[in-house]
């Protein structure tokens, strides 16, 4: 097996940890905030651990980034834990729509007019979640106020990842992912902990899900990311993860029996086709430009 061959199971494995999050975080009792505050409490200690990369490299752009990537982290776990583990992942992965709205002011980087299909998918998939009133259901009590949260770390995310091509242009890219992911996961984890003490009657099985989320869905997860990033094309690997928007709500389903309502469906499988589209929408410019 060639490098590029285990380089690209590598970026499989990653989507697939990724995946889980939903599904483990719907498992776990403890209040969201308890989820949010420790998942990433023991997430910014495992990757610190994991990745070399991650102890340098903490310049004033990287903590900006951290932000938003704190703000994701939060409101992914706090939009689990109210609407669908489908819907969450779904409007999260809107990042490319506000990607490509707010490029040309924060990176400088133009739009081309074939990116106008994919934001008005983006913008008709996202308007789905919030078209009828959906069922409450025992693992997403109130889908409203989830999907308003899953809405806004789509948001959130597209900073996250702006930021991160913006720090990897000025400070070299080898160590600002990693030191953002410490950083970021810190953060949320002060950020949460007061709304999460203190902490009554709670499982062995409960920590041991929080800390497996911590340790293999996010630390784990990023090495395999990583250490895959070094020999795949950026974009054969936003193919592949998207693996993990497609595997997310197949866990909630098996697992809890969760069913998103046919609004949601369809504008989530819109949001994963215009993510396609624009993947290879940019594949095709890239072969097209001079070696």
């Amino acid at each position: 097996m060639n490098h590029l061959t285990q380089a690209r199971l590598q970026v499989l494995a990653a989507a697939l940890l990724f995946s889980v999050g939903g599904a483990g975080i719907k498992a776990c009792e403890l209040t969201s905030w308890q989820v949010a505050s420790f998942r990433s409490g023991i997430a910014a200690l495992a990757v610190w651990l994991l990745m070399p990369t991650a102890r340098r490299g903490w310049t004033r752009q990287v903590w900006l980034v951290s932000l938003a990537y704190a703000a994701t982290v939060l409101l992914f776990v706090l939009a689990n834990k109210l609407t669908t583990s489908a819907n969450t992942i779904f409007l999260q992965s809107t990042a490319p729509l506000y990607i490509l709205l707010l490029a040309p002011w924060i990176l400088r980087e133009k739009s081309r007019p074939a990116d106008l299909a994919v934001i008005a998918l983006l913008a008709a998939g996202l308007s789905l979640f919030f078209i009828g009133a959906e069922e409450p259901l025992r693992t997403a009590p109130n889908p409203v106020a989830g999907n308003i949260l899953a809405a806004a770390a789509g948001v959130t995310w597209a900073f996250t990842v702006m930021g991160l091509r913006r720090v990897g242009r000025n400070d070299g890219a080898s160590g600002s992912a990693p030191a953002v992911v410490v950083a970021g996961n810190l953060i949320a984890f002060l950020v949460a902990l007061p709304f999460a003490l203190p902490v009554e009657a709670a499982r062995p099985l409960d920590w041991a899900i929080v800390t497996g989320l911590g340790i293999v869905q996010i630390g784990i997860a990023y090495v395999f990311l990583t250490r895959a990033m070094r020999h795949v094309p950026a974009l054969d690997a936003s193919v592949l993860l998207l693996l993990e928007p497609a595997l997310n709500p197949l866990w909630a389903r098996l697992i809890h029996g969760e069913r998103p309502g046919p609004w949601a469906t369809a504008g989530g499988l819109i949001i994963l086709g215009a993510t396609g589209l624009k993947t290879w929408m940019d594949a095709r410019a890239q072969r097209r430009r001079p070696a």
